[in-house]
């Protein structure tokens, strides 16, 4: 199958986002589809405001439209709601081509977030973007009934996987956690205002708090925590030597859709604490972790956990059921097929007359 994916998120940002898209990406050549990217490197960007590692496309409707022709894809799918995927959007829209969307982040949070301004002003856009398409994948039960709630269906269910030769308990500690006080509590993901780091770095709990990532919120928040340690953005073997590392994942996020780091690190061996919001609580459970309103009472009765349970527990996530999920909520494109078909009935009528 020739796979076209639309996408804002790409590298060099790090997150969950692109984690999910790369994989699946080198999943399905892997089993021998064919994937073509239209992603923000080969167009003219802006930084997004706030978010200056974000780039932004400028001017892709011509050369989206161009690509998606020139490509012929038996499928299309748009991972984004940015420039890009607006653009090829619209192309679909106009000339009546099938195609799916993805649910990746909490948009509307998101920007209540950043602006201050209700949720509920924000929905409009994204019933709106989603509409004109076959079906809208998302990761878990509760964000398919939160977009449902909200206007958004019909949707159609793509989980996710973890890399479990690279996330292991056997993996050595990261050498920067060795001598700290014990237990050790981790955070791992964006350094972002939506992602409520702040309730985590605020804790009372005894031990040490260590910071994974990077992001526009980590100068501020390591001046005001100057006894957290930050590590910046890991990546590969170094973040699993972290995630081992740890005695306890933190996971502080009320805004995220999925979570892949709460299933990376329990396939470290690595229990988790979260509040009992979507995304945490469709992927764990309390055999493996704590959901809890009080994070000070999660993480104490996640550090009860048994790390065994949490490595056995992640090993029911496949990047290859993902994947497999991903080709089922796809839909063909018969716009080529139906063109090829006129064309050669044209030509058969010619030779005929």
């Amino acid at each position: 199958m020739r796979i076209l994916l639309v996408t804002d998120a790409w590298l060099p940002q790090v997150n969950g986002v692109v984690r999910t898209l790369q994989t699946t990406c080198a999943a399905l050549q892997k089993a021998g589809h064919q994937v073509e990217r239209i992603s923000p490197e080969t167009f003219r960007t802006v930084p997004c405001p706030s978010y200056p590692e974000i780039r932004l496309a400028l001017f892709a409707g011509r050369t989206v439209a161009r690509r998606i022709e020139a490509y012929r894809p038996d499928a299309i799918h748009i991972a984004t709601e940015g420039p890009l995927g607006l653009a090829a959007r619209r192309w679909c829209v106009r000339h009546k081509a099938p195609f799916t969307t993805a649910y990746h982040t909490q948009f509307p949070d998101y920007l209540a977030k950043r602006t201050g301004l209700p949720v509920n002003l924000f929905w409009p856009f994204i019933r709106r973007f989603h509409a004109p398409a076959q079906r809208t994948m998302v990761s878990t039960a509760s964000i398919a009934a939160q977009l449902e709630l909200n206007g958004v269906h019909p949707t159609h269910r793509w989980g996710r996987g973890v890399d479990l030769e690279l996330f292991h308990p056997e993996i050595d500690q990261h050498r920067a956690l060795a001598r700290l006080p014990c237990p050790i509590q981790l955070y791992v993901g964006r350094v972002a205002v939506e992602k409520n780091i702040e309730a985590f770095l605020a804790s009372a709990h005894p031990g040490s708090k260590v910071v994974v990532g990077d992001g526009p919120a980590r100068e501020s928040l390591q001046r005001r925590y100057p006894q957290a340690l930050f590590l910046g953005a890991l990546k590969g073997r170094t973040l699993a030597s972290a995630y081992a590392g740890a005695d306890v994942l933190v996971f502080p996020s009320r805004t995220d859709t999925f979570g892949l780091v709460i299933i990376e690190a329990l396939a470290s061996g690595t229990p988790v604490a979260a509040f009992p919001v979507s995304g945490p609580i469709d992927v764990m459970t309390e055999e493996v972790g704590a959901l809890r309103e009080d994070l000070d009472e999660a993480i104490a009765a996640a550090l009860t956990r048994d790390r065994g349970r949490c490595r056995s527990y992640a090993e029911g996530f496949s990047w290859q059921a993902s994947t497999a999920q991903f080709l089922a909520g796809l839909e063909p494109t018969i716009k080529w097929k139906s063109e090829t078909a006129r064309a050669q009935v044209g030509v058969e009528g010619a030779l005929q007359r």
